[in-house]
C-alpha cells in the first residue's frame, strides 16, 4: 500500500488520485477516438470532459458522505467532506452524478442522448480499471480473509490488522474488479462496432456493470454489520437496481425508432 506519490512540504499528491486522473484521461482519449464511428468528433467528445469529471466527482463523494457520515465525519472538520483526493468516492453515485451532467450538456448541445453515452459506455470501463488500482494502493475497498497464494497483506495501522496481532491476508478484491472491467472494456469496444441501436452499449454497459460488482462484492471485507443487510452489501442492491435500469434501457430503446 503507498497511498502517497509525491509530497512537497504541506501538498500532497496521493496515488488514488493519480489513478483516478488517468482513469478519466484514458476514458477520454479512448472516447474520442470512437466518436467518429457514431458521426460525433472527437472535439464533441471531449467537449463533455469538465462536466462529466465534475459531475462523476460531485456525485461520488456526496453518496460518500451520506453512506459513512456517522463512522468519519460526524463531529470532525467540515472540511473532511471535501478531501476527495484522500479517497472516499461511491462509484455508482459517480456513475449517477456523471449522467445528469452528460444529460444536461446534451440538451445544451442538442445532441442524441443515447448515440453519445454508447461512445463514452466502454471508457467508463476503462476508467474504472484505473481507480479500482488506485483503491489498492490507498488501502480502501479491501477483500475479506484468505489464504490463497495471491493474498495481499496490508501494512500495521490498516483495518486489516487486529491490535497485537499479525497481519491478515486478504482477497485483492480490487485487482479482481480491475480485470473484470478491462475485460468488460474490451466486449464493449467489440460491441461498439456492431451496435444495432442507439443506447445498446450503454445498457448492456449497466448490466455488466451490475453483475461484475456483484461478482467483487463477495470478496469485500471492509465493510461494518450495520452496512449489511440480509447478507446484501450496498454495492449489491444498488447492483439489483442497476441491472433493472440496464433491461428496461435495452428493451425500450431496441423498439424506438432511430434517428439518422
Amino acid at each position: 500500500m503507498h497511498p502517497i506519490a509525491l509530497q512537497f512540504g504541506a501538498f500532497t499528491i496521493t496515488w488514488y488520485g493519480v489513478m483516478v486522473a488517468s482513469g478519466f484521461l484514458a476514458g477520454f482519449w479512448a472516447a474520442a477516438r470512437r466518436a467518429p464511428r457514431a458521426e460525433l468528433t472527437g472535439e464533441t467528445i471531449l467537449d463533455f470532459a469538465p462536466w462529466l469529471i465534475i459531475g462523476a466527482i460531485a456525485g461520488g463523494r456526496t453518496l460518500y458522505v451520506i453512506s459513512y457520515w456517522r463512522e468519519q465525519f460526524a463531529g470532525g472538520p467540515w472540511w473532511e467532506v471535501f478531501m476527495v483526493h484522500r479517497g472516499g468516492l461511491v462509484f455508482y453515485g459517480g456513475l449517477i452524478g456523471a449522467s445528469l451532467a452528460c444529460i444536461i450538456r446534451v440538451r445544451l448541445r442538442k445532441l442524441s442522448l443515447w448515440r453519445v453515452a454508447d461512445v463514452f459506455a466502454p471508457s467508463i470501463a476503462l476508467g474504472y480499471v484505473f481507480g479500482r488500482i488506485g483503491c489498492l494502493l490507498n488501502g480502501c475497498c479491501f477483500g475479506r480473509a484468505c489464504e490463497l497464494p495471491w493474498a495481499v497483506k496490508y501494512p500495521v495501522g490498516h483495518a486489516t490488522h487486529a491490535v497485537g496481532e499479525a497481519a491478515v491476508a486478504v482477497h485483492p478484491v480490487q485487482v479482481y474488479d480491475s480485470l473484470m472491467n478491462l475485460a468488460m472494456f474490451l466486449v464493449l469496444e467489440w460491441l461498439f462496432r456492431r451496435r444495432r441501436f442507439d443506447g445498446q452499449v450503454f445498457a448492456v454497459y449497466l448490466l455488466g456493470f451490475a453483475i461484475t460488482r456483484s461478482v467483487a462484492e463477495m470478496f469485500r471485507g471492509d465493510y461494518s454489520a450495520a452496512h449489511i443487510t440480509g447478507g446484501l452489501t450496498p454495492g449489491h442492491v444498488v447492483s439489483i437496481g442497476i441491472f433493472a435500469v440496464g433491461i428496461i434501457f435495452y428493451s425500450l430503446l431496441r423498439r424506438a425508432p432511430q434517428r439518422g
